[in-house]
């Protein structure tokens, strides 16, 4: 009897587990765009007041988890790999585009274009914070669902 209790408590709690990593796609587009709309602002800041050069602004912000490998393929120079956080073609283009405006032209012309991407990257941002909220809990009750029907089919 025991048993049975057990293992369908490790049967449903495997099937929400593979749930909430399911959705992990939506959290880390969640999470690139939440630091690539900080870098953003900072950046902006950067661009009004200190001017420091950029690889000196970039090592300040480096990030965390994969977004420090984008911001260090930037420091050495090279285009930065996009692909682990599961964005669009169109959104891929734009991020591509938004880091090869980095350190480009004068001060001026830079402030004119991360500007014009405030709006953009926030509405991004809001967007993929509330699918990731949703997906999320929807895969994890899809999970519980589907767990608790193996234990009925097994049981």
């Amino acid at each position: 009897m025991w048993l049975k209790i057990l293992l369908s408590a490790l049967i449903v709690a495997f099937c929400v587990a593979l749930g909430y990593f399911a959705a992990e796609k939506y959290r880390a587009r969640k999470k690139f765009f939440s630091e690539l709309s900080s870098l953003n602002e900072a950046y902006l800041n950067e661009l009004s007041y200190a001017k420091k050069p950029l690889e000196v602004f970039l090592e300040e912000r480096k990030g965390k988890g994969e977004f420090a490998k984008v911001i260090s393929s930037l420091l050495r120079h090279e285009p930065p790999s996009l692909k682990n956080f599961r964005l669009t073609e169109e959104e891929q283009a734009d991020c591509s585009e938004y880091f090869s405006m980095l350190g480009r032209g004068d001060s001026l012309s830079q402030r004119t274009f991360f500007s014009s991407k405030t709006s953009c990257l926030a509405q991004k941002k809001t967007a993929c914070e509330k699918e990731a909220k949703t997906r999320t809990t929807l895969y994890v009750k899809l999970g519980l669902l589907a767990g608790l029907a193996f234990v009925i089919l097994i049981l």
